[in-house]
């Protein structure tokens, strides 16, 4: 959490460290931050369930500017550089947040949009079962559903360029089977 009494080089303490808490604490802690600090490498590329979190609060990150965490859009969070100005980089990020609310203000406004948007546990799950279905021969399943409603719609005597079939072409388009 950011205070009145931060000054550049953390001359006051604004950390509190804690140890391990139940997801309802980590949630309480997360919403009393102003600005979340996820600086992490070497990454093996992994999102960051904590970082996801902060996003869905409204919070601006500052992050390692490696993995997942060189990816996230530059309005939400502020990218530092793993190198040898790594400190002075941090500096200034925090810095610029603990003196600007503004600039906090936007950037928190661009983090819960993207929460909303990209990270929307709905969508997430979509992604997850699509992913799932291509691995266990999704490809293969889509054909045979369209050769399988191809065939229906033949014997019941519905012609191709015909109401009908437009219709079952946008239906299926609706699922994101056919084209």
């Amino acid at each position: 959490m950011l205070s009145a009494s931060y000054a550049p080089r953390l001359t006051t303490q604004v950390c509190t460290r804690e140890g391990f808490v139940d997801e309802t604490r980590l949630w309480g802690l997360m919403q009393a931050c102003d600005v979340h600090v996820n600086l992490r490498s070497p990454t093996m590329g992994e999102t960051s369930g904590t970082a996801i979190r902060a996003l869905a609060l409204g919070k601006p990150l500052v992050v390692s500017d490696v993995g997942w965490f060189a990816e996230l859009p530059s309005g939400v969070a502020l990218k530092v550089p793993v190198d040898d100005d790594e400190v002075d980089t941090l500096v200034a990020a925090l810095d610029l947040l603990a003196s600007r609310p503004d600039v906090r203000a936007t950037m928190g406004a661009a983090a819960l949009e993207l929460a909303r948007t990209k990270h929307d546990l709905d969508r997430v799950a979509d992604l997850y079962v699509a992913a799932f279905e291509l691995a266990g021969g999704g490809g293969a399943v889509s054909d045979a559903v369209l050769r399988d409603v191809s065939k229906a719609a033949a014997e019941v005597g519905i012609e191709p360029g015909s109401d009908e079939a437009t219709g079952i072409a946008s239906r299926l388009g609706e699922v994101e089977l056919g084209g």
